[in-house]
């Protein structure tokens, strides 16, 4: 899979992508990830990729001229699956949706800055809109490394045990149950005795009904 990002400060992600499971994902040729300046593909003078908005108004605006410039540059060589662009009155980002992106082959993700991008560009480009929460960040950057992240790791290889991001919260609309691991016994706190009985149907039992339980009391609403 390949992942090009689009973004005004593209030093941002340097170290999201440099580390741990997605540094490994790469080294093993499973994820290609590629960061492109904006202000490579300005016409204007020093670089500019924004301007006032008309009718006025506070903030500035990403013009389209440069974003068109870089992703008709970038479909020369590459025919993406979705051009998402990351922005709060996107849809929320979920793990449903993190399942349907790892299957594609190319995704061009569109870092938002300022107050936003000319609306033509989302018009006519942008295939998706997506948020990761209901704030407000100053660029769409991190957005765009939580995405990256939340699809890459369910890149098959991409993870030494297959299972485990089967496993994950809200694969199945339950939160995960809870974990543990050695010592058995810490300040007289003890491992629940189910985990140390080796039947592995009980184990299952036990986690599954923890998960009901754990979901029940902290979203209720992935229960409905």
């Amino acid at each position: 899979m390949t992942i090009d990002i689009i973004s005004v400060v593209p030093d941002l992600l340097n170290g999201p992508f440099s580390h741990s499971i997605m540094k490994r994902a790469q080294d093993k040729g499973l994820l290609q990830v590629n960061v492109i300046n904006l202000r490579a593909y300005t016409t204007y003078a020093r670089a500019q990729v924004d301007d006032y908005p008309f009718g006025g108004g506070a903030g500035m605006v990403m013009m389209i001229e440069p974003l068109v410039n870089a992703v008709e540059d970038l479909q020369k060589n590459k025919i993406y699956d979705d051009i998402i662009f990351l922005t709060p009155d996107g849809e929320t980002f979920h793990q449903k949706m993190a399942n349907a992106l790892s299957l594609k082959n190319n995704l061009l993700m569109i870092c938002g800055h300022y107050k936003g991008v000319d609306q033509r560009f989302r018009d006519h480009f942008v295939t998706k809109e997506i948020s990761i929460g209901d704030y407000v960040l100053s660029g769409g950057e991190l957005a765009a490394a939580v995405l990256t992240d939340a699809i890459g790791r369910l890149i098959p290889g991409v993870l030494n045990d297959e299972t485990s991001a089967l496993s994950d919260s809200f694969q199945d609309n339950l939160l995960a149950p809870p974990v543990y691991t050695r010592p058995e016994v810490y300040r007289s706190w003890r491992v629940p005795e189910v985990l140390m009985s080796g039947n592995h149907r009980l184990i299952e039992e036990w986690r599954h009904e923890q998960s009901i339980s754990r979901t029940a009391a902290r979203r209720p609403d992935l229960l409905d």
